[in-house]
């Protein structure tokens, strides 16, 4: 390289793409003879940029070729560490070791504990706050700023003039990071980026002091740590070496860059580098800062003299740069011509909503693949997003991998070991035991189908609100599916089973995270075997597993067992598992981090909305920005510059489309200030710029014909079919709506709960008649049936908040039952039955059901009583026959249909446990349905019997042993049950018919 009289600073405009371009460039210059290239050190700021600069040198070899030696210099925004080139590099002793990271962060969330005292969070909280203090101390050793820094008299005014609970975290920060060093400085040891800092000037003096004969060439490093910058100041001076950088704007005009402010250079000694007046959210800001801490000035940079395959044209970059313009410069728009505002190329896509964005930009992709050689990076901050895109890629059996990899705790290794944790932190709760029975690594293998066969069943079984905690209930439920329709397999697949979770469950309330570690990792391993860990991510879960263990086992941490589901997850999710290989050569899928450097002929930048792309800047739980900015510490709103430095990289390429949604899953969203931004610069000339084809595909694609409109389901069933018994509580449905019981009686599907499932009216219901039952089963005695239903609701482990809500008044209602039945028994009434099965025939079909109970009132008569959570059937419901229960349990009781009951009944009570203010206690309330003064409505109580029997006969005649239709809502006013709504597709031809009427 020809010997400049300045430092060797050059930089890659934008339009020219930097990997290429750096190689275009590279290759003549220092391929001399067949070794020059291997004799060159190239420092990358990212494996990422190192893996995109290799594929760079391949696709410009021409052929074969020795590589450069690459060595990173680390990116803790990836968490990435020094390369093997900068550490040791022979430092030795002179450069003490960096803490381990997981130590470091359990060890301070221990100090938080003892510094917070009785204010300290849970652990999941305190060990969130231990990992942002962790970062807020690494913010501050990049650079370069020591404890003392934060004691000094000018920061600890500002501290004063503070609210008082700032005043307090500052202290409580400073004193756990007094006692953190202190630790370390027992141990021989430092922070990673302390340590980092130390290599970096270890090296800049090596090789200041002893110039390497090699040449080295730092590209693409836009960190501006002040011990950063001196190593890269001194490969700048070196002989035959350079810096690049990346998008350094050389055409910017001097006034701007001015504007940008002192960048790190105080207008007064004591004055605070980063002022107000610091454009912080500008692109080039933390280049201006990363020059200035070099000691370099701009005009001593020189352009790069190579372009990439992927170069965009040269004016592209103008654009650019006017776009950026600081707010006072940016009134320039309206007095530039069009050419110079017009960024050809680029083009402005909007959707309606997060999924046809995602829908939008997968066409986008199928389209430029048709094209060969032809290579697309979607660039997005927005994870879920970016899944989409790969979700919809695969309609076409595309392949695409996102770079930024997937958190530990959604991959498939990952998660076995969560539902584990969740197992203990919720005592085997039916969500996270079947779901972990039926996880793809569990029970694989050659039993795989039986062991599914049996995890399922258990499934059913489990069903509805969650059980009491432990084995137990999954024990009563196996044994019943064993003793009903499985046989002892099922007992001894179970045997196996718990077998394998008993440790997970013998866990201590209050547990060592490294002794859990060590269950949670055994009973995954019995689970699956060994193919727990042999993919990616069970290597990477392994690797995560023992490096906490070994934190945990010599920090002594420990927590509550009901906390370990989260703290786990927390600490998983900052574990990415990225894809080894697989994916589509020519689709790159991006974060902001993992794109840089990066170039393709097409660049989608996707997710532009305010709070994504740039991403709201997040304050430090501890120190107020009004500190950090006193030392020298990049506000948030320098990380806006950094995310405009992204976008403007990106902008650079051939062809470019900006995307955003108006909404997302919240409601309506605002786009980026980077997109409001390039529409106000190009005015008039933005209309020509919009991507709206992509979005009517995305529309169009997964449009359909409309289809006749469905008709009102009206199934016919042939008389064998139609051949079944009646139940009780159907005959309701029968009459009222005959689509529900053709599904529920001849098609026998029934609508199944969700496992830990809310409790419903239904499970209400079951509720009162189990305490009901046992009341009776026990002797009925006063005083006594409060305490059963206490153990009930226990037993049923409803929500807290749901028995809180109704238990006063099942509580209530319960006592005026109570009171009721002892003043009835006082006056000669008497319980025979509760809870009674029976059946009759009637017409040739067999009716059956049961009694909630059964009374013999003091003139002998049988009166049959049905308990009712909420109200009763009107009187007019059963006087037109949609409500027929009570009386037919009192024609079965007439018929002998339970056994030990003899007579005819002329009692039909509702007893229910509703709202009345005429109850000494407010609620609970009988009511028959009995046409008698003062009532309009009911059946008399003579003919109550016969009336029934008659609707009773009719239904049979109709649709048992007649040829009727089971018309779906054939009476639409009626009360019931919706279980069936959606197999009959109501929504389709009810608003039709209501609309058409």
């Amino acid at each position: 390289m020809a010997e400049r009289a300045g430092p060797n600073v050059y930089s890659i405009a934008a339009h020219r793409g930097f990997a290429d371009a750096l190689v275009a460039g590279l290759i003549p210059r220092y391929a001399e003879s067949d070794l020059g290239l291997a004799r060159l050190t190239l420092l990358l700021p990212s494996r990422r940029a190192e893996r995109i600069v290799t594929e760079a040198f391949v696709r410009l070899s021409g052929g074969g070729l020795l590589l450069p030696r690459m060595a990173v210099v680390g990116d803790l925004d990836l968490d990435e560490t020094l390369g093997p080139l900068l550490d040791p590099l022979g430092a030795g002793s002179a450069v003490p070791p960096a803490a381990d990271p997981a130590r470091r962060w359990l060890r301070l969330a221990e100090l938080l504990r003892a510094e917070l005292g009785q204010d300290a969070p849970k652990a999941p909280g305190l060990l969130r706050l231990a990992f942002d203090t962790a970062r807020t101390m690494d913010r501050l050793a990049i650079e370069g700023i020591e404890l003392g820094d934060l004691l000094q008299e000018r920061v600890a005014g500002i501290v004063g003039d503070l609210a008082s609970h700032w005043q307090e975290s500052t202290r409580h920060f400073a004193r756990v990071q007094a006692h953190w060093l202190a630790e370390l400085a027992v141990r021989g040891e430092v922070d990673p980026p302390v340590r980092r800092n130390l290599l970096f000037d270890h090296a800049a003096r090596r090789w200041r002091d002893t110039p390497p004969s090699q040449p080295i060439v730092a590209a693409g490093i836009t960190s501006a740590s002040p011990s950063l910058a001196r190593l890269l100041r001194t490969i700048a001076d070196l002989p035959n070496s350079a810096v690049i950088l990346p998008d350094l704007d050389l055409a910017l005009d001097q006034e701007t860059w001015d504007a940008l402010g002192c960048a790190g250079v105080p207008d007064e000694p004591d004055g605070p580098p980063f002022g107000e007046r610091d454009a912080l959210t500008h692109p080039q800001y933390h280049l201006k800062l990363l020059l200035n801490r070099m000691g370099v000035n701009r005009a001593e940079v020189d352009p790069w003299h190579r372009a990439g395959l992927a170069a965009a044209p040269p004016e592209r970059s103008r654009a650019i740069s006017n776009l950026f313009l600081p707010p006072e410069g940016s009134a320039r728009w309206v007095d530039l011509k069009a050419e110079q505002r017009r960024l050809s190329g680029v083009r402005l896509m909007e959707s309606a909503h997060p999924g046809e964005e995602a829908q939008a930009i997968a066409v986008l992709i199928r389209e430029a693949l048709e094209q060969p050689e032809r290579r697309v990076a979607l660039v997005t901050p927005d994870r879920g997003l970016a899944g989409r895109v790969v979700a919809h890629l695969r309609r076409w059996n595309i392949v695409a991998d996102d770079s930024a990899g997937q958190p530990l705790p959604q991959t498939t290794a990952g998660r076995v070991l969560l539902l584990l944790a969740e197992l203990a932190g919720t005592e085997a709760a039916p969500v996270p035991l079947m779901a972990l029975l039926v996880h793809p690594l569990v029970g694989a293998g050659e039993g795989r189908a039986a062991w599914l066969e049996n995890a399922r069943a258990l499934d059913l079984e489990l069903r509805g609100p969650r059980p009491k905690p432990g084995f137990a209930p999954v024990e009563t439920a196996v044994a019943k599916l064993a003793k009903r329709e499985r046989g002892e397999g099922i007992a001894a697949w179970w045997q196996r089973v718990a077998e394998l979770l008993a440790p997970v469950l013998a866990l201590p309330e209050e547990t060592s995270l490294a002794e859990a570690l060590d269950v949670l990792s055994a009973a995954g391993e019995a689970l699956c075997g060994s193919r727990l860990w042999g993919e990616a991510d069970g290597r990477a879960l392994a690797g995560w597993v023992e490096e906490l263990r070994d934190a945990s086992a010599a920090i002594g941490t420990r927590l509550a067992r009901a906390d370990l589901p989260q703290v786990l997850r927390d600490a998983m999710d900052r574990v990415p598992v990225r894809p080894p290989w697989g994916g589509h050569p020519r689709i790159a899928i991006y974060g902001l981090l993992e794109a840089r450097m990066s170039r393709a002929d097409l660049v989608i930048c996707a997710g532009l909305t305010e709070g994504s792309w740039p991403a709201s800047p997040s304050p430090e739980p501890l120190l107020p920005p009004a500190v950090l900015r006193a030392l020298g510490v990049p506000a948030g709103e320098f990380r806006i510059g950094l995310a405009a430095h992204d976008l403007a990289g990106a902008l650079g390429a051939p062809e470019v489309v900006l995307s955003w949604a108006q909404r997302d899953e919240a409601g309506p969203v605002i786009p980026s200030r980077f997109v409001l931004r390039v529409e106000a610069m190009l005015g008039e000339l933005a209309d020509s710029h919009r991507e709206r084809r992509a979005v009517e595909l995305a529309r169009a694609i997964d449009y359909a014909q409309l289809q006749p409109p469905y008709p009102q389901p009206k199934p016919v069933p042939s008389a064998e079919q139609r051949n079944v018994a009646l139940n009780v509580t159907a005959i309701d449905r029968l009459r009222g709506d005959p689509y529900q019981f053709y599904a529920q009686a001849i098609l026998r599907l029934r609508a199944l709960d969700g496992l830990d499932a809310d409790p419903t009216a239904a499970w209400q219901g079951t509720v009162v008649h189990n305490v009901m039952e046992r009341w009776h089963k026990a002797g009925g005695r006063a005083g006594e049936l409060l305490a059963i239903a206490s153990e009930e609701l226990a037993e049923m482990q409803a929500h807290p908040v749901t028995r809180s809500l109704w238990w006063p008044r099942l509580q209530r209602g319960l006592e005026w039952i109570d009171a009721q039945i002892t003043r009835d028994r006082g006056l000669g009434r008497e319980v025979l039955a509760s809870e009674i099965k029976g059946h009759f025939t009637l017409a040739g079909v067999m009716i059956k059901g049961r009694a909630d109970r059964i009374d013999r009132g003091a003139d002998g008569q049988l009166i049959v009583v049905d308990y009712k959570t909420g109200a009763p059937p009107k009187g007019k419901q059963v006087q037109e026959g949609f409500a027929l229960q009570l009386g037919t349990l009192g024609l079965m009781a007439a018929a002998g249909g339970f056994e030990g009951i003899a007579g005819v009944p002329s009692g039909f009570e509702y007893w229910s446990f509703g709202k009345d203010d005429r109850s000494e206690t407010g609620f609970g309330y009988c009511f028959e349905p009995v046409l008698e003064p003062p009532k309009k409505s009911g059946i008399p109580r003579d003919k109550f019997l016969s009336e029934t029997e008659r609707y009773l006969i009719d239904a049979i005649d109709r649709w048992i042993k007649g040829d009727e239709a089971f018309v779906a809502r054939l009476n639409p006013d009626l009360p019931g049950y919706n279980d069936y709504d959606q197999l009959m597709r109501l929504d389709e031809w009810q608003a039709r018919g209501e609309a058409e009427a």
